[in-house]
């Protein structure tokens, strides 16, 4: 195991009133010489699916023939995962060299109120290891924000800004226009394109108006419609379910950053073929349950009723039916949507141990309730031989665990 003290100290040792940093944060990367010469960025925002963009727009530049860094969060199974270069995650060892450096850098900043959070430090990370490798480009997942998120302090290249809806209402703002704002404000003097995908009406013209003023009119968004005609990548090629869309940007945003950087799009043969070799664990990933029995799990990261009907869909399709659902929502989430998705299914609710987590809503009397430490494969598989886990990606994550699942690799740029 890496030494996680460098990525995690300062949030542990966080008092009440003390925020994340931006200004600490920044004066890291001028101590550590990434304030302004570094490598080209792709920066990924959005309400959601932010993960599988990332890492379809890491694919497609990999298939271009560019060398990689691809950071995204949170990890499946270790830390180490992420970081990755063309896709794979880097060793434990690496990642204790890159925390080191940070430590290292870290001692020669100044007192402050804000304290370095950790999904920007691995940010950080990510930008070490590509200037270490001497990568072509580095596709940075942003955390929850834009504007507030440590993204923007590298001021990305190109953006990929995904659906923008009422998530974290309340925290990066009260309304869905104000999350747009605050998502595209992750924009700046460098950037020279924003791929988005559709969005509403109410989000449309936030983007567009932000965007004009945080690039002084410089740049329009360019938006990409999954279900225009040849829109690439092909149907067969792209994630499953809500994530097919995440897939359309992905492609088109790499594509962009190759025409901005004087490259060529990937050949389409060799795109193909590393789009054919994805693993997206947790968007509705299939998996047996070790220990041999017949059992095998779908899992996914949905927290919504949209989410979860359409989760529910794919299961029925590939089974014809599912014997029971985990469901792993905590009170901030679409709750009241997913149980109404789940009416007349067999379904435990699982809480997590995680603090700051609440597992208060009202559910449904004939659901089970169990803590996530108790399930073992043993339990897993006495639920049925179709069984759905549904809901954070901190629970996904600890399912992939359960089920063994290989999360050190996401596709093969050969």
């Amino acid at each position: 195991m890496p030494s996680l003290d460098p990525f995690f100290s300062e949030w542990a040792a966080r008092t009440p009133g003390r925020t994340r940093s931006l200004d600490r944060a920044a004066s890291l990367l001028t101590t550590l010489g990434l304030s302004d010469a570094h490598t080209p960025v792709l920066g990924v925002v959005g309400s959601k699916g932010k993960g599988s963009t990332a890492t379809v727009a890491a694919a497609t530049l990999s298939a271009a023939g560019l060398r990689t860094v691809l950071v995204t969060g949170p990890s499946f199974r270790g830390y180490r995962e992420r970081v990755r270069v063309d896709g794979t995650s880097i060793t434990d060892a690496a990642l204790d060299a890159l925390g080191a450096e940070i430590d290292a850098a870290r001692a020669h900043l100044p007192e402050s109120d804000g304290y370095l959070a950790p999904s920007g430090l691995f940010l950080v990370a990510g930008l070490l290891k590509a200037r270490e490798i001497d990568a072509d480009v580095c596709v940075l997942e942003a955390g929850m924000g834009g504007h507030r998120d440590e993204l923007r302090l590298v001021d990305p290249e190109v953006v990929a800004l995904g659906m923008v809806f009422a998530e974290h209402v309340g925290v990066l703002g009260d309304t869905v226009a104000e999350i747009a704002r605050e998502k595209t404000r992750v924009a700046g003097e460098r950037t020279r394109a924003l791929v988005s995908l559709p969005q509403s009406p109410e989000v449309a013209p936030v983007v567009e108006r932000t965007l004009s003023e945080v690039t002084s009119g410089r740049v329009t968004p360019e938006v990409v419609d999954p279900d225009a005609p040849d829109t690439a990548p092909p149907v067969a090629l792209r994630p499953p379910g809500l994530s097919a869309a995440s897939g359309v940007l992905g492609v088109a945003a790499a594509t962009r950053m190759l025409e901005l950087h004087g490259h060529g799009p990937a050949p389409v043969d060799r795109l193909h073929r590393v789009l054919g070799t994805l693993h997206l664990p947790a968007r509705l990933s299939e998996h047996p349950v070790p220990g041999g029995s017949t059992a095998r799990v779908l899992v996914d990261s949905a927290i919504d009723r949209v989410g979860v009907a359409t989760a529910l869909e794919q299961a029925r399709a590939r089974w014809g039916g599912v014997d029971h659902v985990l469901l792993c929502l905590p009170d901030h989430k679409d709750v009241s949507g997913a149980v109404a998705a789940l009416e007349g299914q067999a379904v435990s609710a699982v809480r997590l141990p995680e603090a700051h987590l609440r597992f208060e809503h009202d559910l449904p009397a004939h659901w089970e309730r169990v803590d996530a430490e108790s399930l073992t494969p043993d339990a897993v598989a006495a639920l049925g031989d179709r069984v759905l886990a549904l809901g954070t990606v901190y629970f996904t994550g600890r399912m992939t665990e359960i089920l063994d699942v290989p999360t050190d690799r996401l596709f093969d740029p050969r």
